[in-house]
């Protein structure tokens, strides 16, 4: 019997992906991810700065973001816990609700307390960068579950749509509205901004997902918190499995390291007003991350995860060393526009190698969960390093410490040469583990 040309199935419709509504959704939620990042980090180490503090404590104090490495911590009580009152609109939607609403008003008592009362004004920022953590996990959750694998492509890309347009707006819009009024306001803009995701939540649908019950605290422990961890290393083995996490915790450091706080007083003392900088790093630089992005996708799609991963390892460690050249710019914006472009275009091409290459690290069955761990433990060590980097310039000056974030991806590079010939990282368009993730198996 034959197959008439009608009756053959066709090609997936990209505008049907994009069309769906769940996609616009995760525009919405997308936006609501990044809005507190860079409020609880970089934009916040600004105001820092104006308000005379010392670098090694604003850099402490603006890595109140490394909340945002340990949320898998707490990652199995959002997939697991619905909360009361708020979970009668779901076990994901009532979580984002929640956070948003935590975030919110975080913001506005950061601007009420203001730097001027440090003490409580950290335990405000601690708390808010908490809940824009957790806002990450629901967010991740929902996408997951909210459409099929093979939709999931319209979601990241509209998902990463909000998320920059979001940087945008807390990074270029903050600095220039500061230039012209007080940081409170600024911030309470920043706070008001966070119902647009509210009413987002509101009009979403819940996905439909059955849940496994447990009918003891015990059991809900072992199968949210324990499984999901022993699922790895069985289907790895220990030794595999370690060398895994350790490149996992390595491959972004250089990225990550460029945070904490050290960049804005690095941006002023070249000579550069806050206007300048949000225009140039903060819309600029976000829209050259798009299309490192895009270049990333090609390189996928054409050789696969292994060298363009390898690729961007190395890129976002070189492209740091462009801040040297940097130093003594004296308010040059040719070139900071010209460094801005080329860490951009590196920081957008690494990320996306690491997100196929971590996505194909998940058992679906256990994906909110282990996803929140590789994505903490990839912006971990960097994280860590950001928050000392205060103390490190003030020794070394900003040269060195330059240099410091660019040398340590050089195990990164060693460990992905001995993962090489052990794990397929994802050629020929197969996963880049090179095994079922759904269930159990070593790899090839």
């Amino acid at each position: 019997m034959t197959t008439t040309a009608s009756e053959r199935p066709g090609k997936p419709s990209v505008w049907r992906a994009f069309a769906q509504p769940s996609a616009w959704t995760m525009f919405f939620f997308g936006f609501a991810s990044g809005m507190p990042f860079l409020l609880v980090g970089l934009t916040l180490a600004y105001w820092l700065t104006e308000n005379g503090l010392e670098l090694k404590n604003i850099t402490l104090i603006a890595s109140a973001g490394l909340t945002y490495s340990l949320k898998f911590l707490w990652a199995p009580l959002v997939d697991r816990w619905r909360l009361p009152l708020l979970g009668r609109l779901g076990q994901r939607r009532g979580w984002l609700l929640l956070a948003l609403i935590v975030v919110a008003i975080g913001l506005l008592l950061m601007a009420q307390l203001t730097p001027g009362r440090l003490g409580p004004f950290v335990w405000i920022t601690l708390m808010t960068a908490f809940a824009g953590a957790t806002l990450d996990i629901a967010v991740d959750a929902y996408r997951i579950e909210i459409a099929p694998q093979e939709s999931q492509g319209a979601l990241l890309a509209t998902y990463s749509l909000g998320y920059r347009i979001a940087l945008i707006i807390t990074g270029m819009l903050a600095l220039v509205m500061a230039d012209h009024v007080a940081w409170p306001r600024v911030y309470q803009a920043m706070a008001a901004v966070m119902l647009i995701p509210v009413i987002a939540v509101l009009m979403s649908r819940e996905p439909e997902v059955l849940r496994v019950q447990v009918t003891t605290w015990s059991e809900g422990l072992y199968v949210g918190v324990v499984e999901p961890f022993l699922d790895f290393f069985r289907r790895f083995g220990a030794a595999l499995a370690l060398a895994l996490l350790a490149f996992i915790l390595l491959a972004k450091v250089s990225d990550q390291s460029l945070g904490g706080g050290i960049m804005a007083p690095f941006y002023l003392g070249q000579g550069f007003t806050k206007t300048e900088i949000g225009t140039v790093s903060k819309l600029w630089g976000v829209w050259m991350g798009i299309v490192g992005v895009f270049i990333a996708g090609i390189a996928v799609a054409r050789w696969g995860v292994k060298w363009p991963l390898l690729a961007g390892i190395v890129l976002g460690a070189v492209s740091n060393l462009l801040y040297v050249w940097l130093i003594g710019a004296d308010g040059d914006l040719w070139r900071l526009t010209l460094v801005i472009s080329g860490e951009n275009l590196a920081q957008g091409f690494q990320g996306t190698t690491l997100v196929a290459f971590l996505s194909a690290l998940v058992n679906q069955r256990f994906t909110a969960t282990q996803y929140a761990l590789f994505s903490s433990l990839v912006m971990l060590p960097g994280k860590l390093l950001g928050a000392v980097s205060g103390g490190i310039v003030e020794q070394t000056g900003y040269g060195v410490y330059f240099w410091i974030t660019a040398l340590v991806a050089i195990p990164a590079v060693g460990l992905f040469f001995w993962l090489a010939p052990r794990i397929q990282f994802g050629g020929d368009h197969e996963p880049a583990s090179g095994i079922d993730r759904s269930a159990g198996g070593a790899p090839d």
